[in-house]
């Protein structure tokens, strides 16, 4: 008995030495606080890395927040991590939210950002030139609704998500009406009902996603984007206008407050090394939008697949 009652001592005594030592790498208790969208890929990377961030003993916390308004909370330190910054869409709010000193770069997902307008193959013949960006300057009606008919309709994002979209129109003077989605889910439920049916449309579709691959269609071609474009309305198409481009191409980012090193030194490493592909995050996107699989499941079976990457993460 005098055996077993050591045994089950020293049990818990190594227990609490092992907790004690896992704690003691952890710099600070307090939660590191992850921005969450409404888009599930976005979901998926930041329950991929706060599940990662636990396995190394940190405590986390997912705070629902709008994808440009979260920069305000970043600069306060209110939210710490955001995990997808996308070059197409949110560059200008990264640069000036880094430019304060505030908030950090904490380098490339992996992923390769791309969103722009598409739209299905069949209606190439509606339209005829397409993808040529010209060629919708004739094709309002092709794409048109009762509601916006004679002019197209563009069914854009949110309008959380930005985009400048409505610019896009009047510099080009594309003869369509953006009307914006409420939700993720919305449009690709839209885009699908229209697809089976042969229906219009023209919408915001981005990659990495599964949409892409699901159906054939493509993306206008617009006139190649130049940070001067977004700038200086001298530049391109339109002499008077700004935003007569297309979107631009890159890498989506990590970005986080600028306290987040210092006071989490260790998790600031693993968040650097975080990374994962196009494909990786669209088959997740897939198993969640259309196999209807929770975002939870989704990322515990990428990790049990994956562990030795994410391991490699922690070193």
């Amino acid at each position: 008995m005098r055996k077993m009652l050591l045994a089950s001592v020293a049990l818990v005594l190594a227990q609490a030495v092992t907790v004690g030592d896992l704690r003691a790498e952890v710099e600070s208790p307090d939660p590191i606080r992850l921005t969450t969208h409404d888009w599930s890929g976005q979901v998926i990377s930041a329950t991929i890395m706060s599940e990662v961030l636990r396995k190394a003993g940190y405590n986390t916390e997912l705070v629902q927040a709008d994808y440009l308004a979260q920069f305000a909370g970043l600069k306060t330190g209110d939210l710490h991590l955001a995990m997808e910054i996308w070059a197409t869409t949110g560059t200008d709010a990264l640069e000036e939210a880094t430019a304060t000193g505030n908030v950090v770069n904490f380098g490339e997902t992996g992923m390769i950002a791309r969103e722009e307008w598409w739209y299905p193959a069949y209606m190439e013949e509606r339209c005829p030139g397409l993808p040529d960006w010209r060629a919708l300057l004739d094709c309002g009606e092709a794409f048109s609704t009762v509601e916006t008919a004679p002019n197209g309709r563009y069914l854009g994002g949110p309008v959380t998500w930005g985009g400048y979209d409505e610019e896009r129109v009047e510099a080009l003077g594309l003869p369509f009406e953006v009307v914006h989605a409420g939700t993720d889910a919305a449009l690709f439920a839209e885009l699908q009902a229209a697809y089976e049916r042969q229906d219009p449309i023209i919408l915001w579709i981005y990659e990495p996603h599964w949409a892409p691959a699901k159906y054939a269609g493509r993306f206008i071609e617009f006139p190649p984007y130049d940070p001067a474009c977004y700038s200086d309305p001298a530049w391109g198409e339109n002499p008077d206008m700004a935003y007569d481009c297309g979107k631009p191409l890159g890498p989506i980012w990590k970005a986080g407050w600028a306290g987040l090193e210092g006071k989490w030194p260790g998790a600031a490493k693993i968040i650097r090394n975080f990374s994962i592909t196009n494909d990786e995050m669209g088959a997740m996107v897939y198993k969640a939008d259309v196999e209807g699989v929770s975002i939870d499941t989704v990322v515990a079976e990428w990790m049990a697949a994956n562990e030795a990457t994410w391991q490699a993460w922690l070193n």
